[in-house]
């Protein structure tokens, strides 16, 4: 009856002492993960002076979104084994164990390693986050709890640069992932006496999908070698292999004792599947934002990294606002708010694309902000619809998949963003011409993963009517 007694009360229901103290937890996580990829960004310039490899400068980052990826595919089948309660503070505290690798790295490869765990980690604890949610908050709050954690991201933009850069600017970048294991070790400590004992099977040690997961690997590996190379034809080779590889493991994972995705992951026949679908290309109609609109302010505009970023942030901002407003919808509205997210994403892109080159910057930076509105006003519905469809005996990885799919279009979107950039010619020197042709066609590009992600929100409404 409490359940159903707080599903009618909107945002304040979510100021009881207990849910409170969990959404702490649960908020902490997301943006102690969030945080620390800006915050990286910020130190790497002084790690890079110190330790050198500059080649290897996007490593850290792959690494960590790589391995991110293989947890959180992980994570369904470690919650229901193990609990969500023991595997998010596991996350949490592989989080800060990698933090620590990394302060005592003396090679760029060190470091790598050191973002391998870390990613592994927090892909963990992101994850679980949501099976969390799923098992703790009444269905009716979902939406708004999944807000919620979108706002911790938009936190991060502004604490995570703050953070690495005073640590910079003192010469101590290593001080910085300290701090950040100091956090990890005090948040996994909280959530043990905050969080829900749910309840996990414990008959016996889960059996490792060794065989998945290196399929995943492999797609990921994939995936990272065609945001690496230039030539446009090894890209769209390795971004195919990578799809069929994805494919082959959904078709043994389906048929699997242990699933590590929902059975009906990415069918067209429930909302579960198709929900997956439109996540996935959110996310990926989503990603050339954080990727490339950086690149285009600093050569196009002459701003600052920085400043480059914090108007990039704008975006983040925008899915943060959409989110909150929308969180409570009901009837129709979330069909509709869906439906109308994937074309307001499409224009945003054509707008950046068009004003990216002009010399009016409030235009281009409302633009930005449309693109974030776009999926804001989609993604907690999205998600709740995709944990409230879960099959019996799915419903772990079900959640789990949310945060997993959402991994898998950043990384395929940064692949397609680089094959749309090297076609439109930035490769090699960094020329005004080729940054500027780039600044067009690569959010073009983009517009029919819009026009694919409108489909999908077509036949999501269909199917729950159905």
């Amino acid at each position: 009856m409490a359940r159903e007694s707080v599903s009618h009360g909107g945002w304040r229901s979510l100021l009881k002492v207990e849910w409170a103290a969990m959404l702490a937890i649960l908020l902490g996580g997301v943006l102690l993960q969030s945080m620390n990829v800006l915050l990286l960004a910020t130190v790497l310039p002084s790690v890079v002076e110190e330790l050198g490899g500059v080649a290897m400068l996007s490593w850290p980052t792959t690494a960590s979104l790589a391995s991110s990826i293989v947890a959180a595919s992980c994570s369904g089948l470690l919650a229901a084994k193990f609990g969500p309660r023991n595997t998010y503070c596991v996350g949490v505290l592989t989080f800060g164990f990698g933090a620590v690798f990394c302060s005592l790295a003396k090679t760029m490869g060190w470091l790598v390693v050191g973002r391998l765990v870390q990613g592994f980690g927090g892909g963990l604890e992101a994850a679980v986050a949501y099976v969390i949610v799923r098992g703790t908050f009444p269905e009716a709050m979902w939406s708004r709890v999944i807000a919620l954690m979108s706002g911790s991201w938009s936190m991060s933009v502004l604490i995570g640069p703050l953070v690495g850069g005073l640590f910079a600017r003192f010469g101590n970048w290593r001080g910085a992932f300290i701090a950040t294991a100091i956090v990890a070790v005090l948040l996994a400590v909280s959530a043990v006496f905050v969080l829900p004992p749910l309840s996990g099977r414990r008959s016996k040690a889960p059996a490792v999908p060794t065989g998945r997961v290196a399929l995943i690997c492999l797609a990921i590996a994939s995936t990272s070698c065609a945001s690496i190379v230039a030539a446009p034809i090894a890209k769209t080779v390795l971004i195919a292999a990578a799809v069929g590889i994805l494919v082959v493991m959904l078709k043994l994972d389906r048929a699997a004792a242990t699933p590590l995705l929902p059975r009906d992951a990415f069918s067209l026949q429930t909302p579960t599947g198709v929900g997956l679908w439109l996540a996935l290309l959110l996310c990926i109609t989503f990603s050339p934002l954080q990727l490339y609109v950086p690149l285009f302010l600093q050569r196009l505009h002459g701003l600052d990294p920085l400043a480059a970023g914090f108007v990039v942030a704008s975006g983040s901002m925008g899915w943060t606002i959409a989110s909150l407003v929308i969180a409570g919808a009901s009837g129709r509205w979330p069909d509709r708010l869906m439906l109308a997210g994937p074309p307001i994403m499409g224009i945003g892109l054509i707008g950046i694309a068009v004003l990216m080159p002009l010399s009016t910057f409030v235009p281009l930076i409302v633009a930005i902000m449309v693109l974030g509105i776009g999926i804001g006003q989609c993604w907690p519905l999205v998600a709740h619809r995709i944990m409230s469809g879960a099959r019996a005996g799915d419903e772990a990885t079900t959640a789990a998949a949310v945060p997993t799919v959402q991994q898998m279009g950043f990384a395929l979107g940064a692949a397609l963003a680089g094959v749309a950039a090297n076609a439109s010619g930035l490769s090699g020197t960094l020329t005004d011409q080729a940054v500027a042709q780039a600044a067009l066609w690569v959010p073009v590009s983009f517009v029919a993963v819009a026009a694919t992600a409108s489909l999908a929100s077509l036949r999501l409404s269909h199917v729950r009517q159905a």
